[in-house]
């Protein structure tokens, strides 16, 4: 890592979530026996949500390809003392078979919910150079996983006591506005938001679903990122920080984690039950403000 990379990382990393910094949401059905899975939660925003809805009482299926970070997340879980409970789920999202037995636990713990679908990948490169690989990727762990998911999800909703439940998808400023050198990234967020008004559209006022568009938040995706962009662009890491992640904010300061995790406890609580194909636009000013 350079020197001024170095410079911005405490900046950049999100320091460690404690029970003070979780919103706690008074509502009736999160309670233990009721149940939310959460995709990406090894890390990340991923992580914080699912703590997030455990310190607010719900079993969570905390569920990623890396066992190792998911693990961390359950002894995170353990050190705050949620009320819930963290069960990890090692999953691929690329496969179907995977995603089948994740939701097979969920609906086994009690009456499943919630969905949270955040897993996320980035890659920077033009569209000309772009792997087609790695677009393959992003779309089946980005879009198809989130679709296949709510699909298999919505059934059990439908099939709990009383057929209410919420899905949430993590979105971004990037769908709504799109950057250079981040085709895929751009048309996946932009498909996450279709997908969550699409969910709307099939409901009944029982089910609703929101989706979630942030600036740039404090997780080692963004981290990872800055050579990238920094090479693509032929400028300095400090001037990706400074002018690409921050510049157009009128806040000048990146979300952490806990933050984002706490809009999906608020947008599935019954206080968000007008929020139905919405977004929560949580971005300091990117996307209304200009110069």
């Amino acid at each position: 890592m350079s020197q001024s990379t170095d410079s911005h990382s405490g900046q950049l990393e999100a320091p460690e979530l404690t029970a003070a910094d979780v919103l706690q949401v008074p509502d009736p059905h999160f309670t233990e026996e009721n149940v939310a899975i959460v995709t990406g939660a090894a890390s990340g925003i991923g992580r914080a949500t699912s703590l997030v809805l455990a310190a607010n009482g719900l079993t969570v299926i905390a569920t990623d390809v890396d066992e190792a970070g998911l693990n961390d997340t359950v002894e995170k879980s353990e050190n705050l003392g949620v009320d819930g409970s963290v069960v990890q789920v090692t999953a691929d999202l690329t496969d179907d078979a995977s995603l089948k037995a994740v939701v097979d636990v969920a609906a086994d713990q009690g009456q499943l919910r919630f969905l949270a679908n955040i897993a996320g990948l980035q890659h920077i490169s033009a569209i000309e150079e772009f792997p087609m690989d790695m677009w393959d990727t992003m779309y089946e762990v980005m879009l198809r996983a989130p679709m296949y998911l709510s699909k298999l999800t919505l059934p059990h909703i439908k099939d709990t006591d009383d057929g209410r439940g919420v899905i949430g998808n993590m979105a971004s400023v990037h769908g709504h506005y799109v950057t250079q050198d981040k085709a895929a990234y751009n048309t996946m967020k932009f498909g996450l938001r279709g997908l969550t008004r699409s969910t709307a559209a099939e409901s009944d006022g029982n089910l609703r679903a929101f989706s979630v568009s942030t600036g740039y938040v404090k997780t080692r995706l963004v981290l990872d990122q800055i050579a990238d962009t920094a090479e693509s662009r032929g400028i300095s890491e400090q001037e990706v920080v400074e002018d690409v992640m921050l510049g157009q904010a009128r806040l000048k300061e990146m979300m952490e984690p806990v933050e984002v995790g706490n809009l999906f406890a608020l947008g599935f609580s019954n206080h968000a039950r007008h929020l139905n194909g919405g977004d929560l636009l949580w971005d300091g000013g990117y996307v209304h403000t200009y110069e």
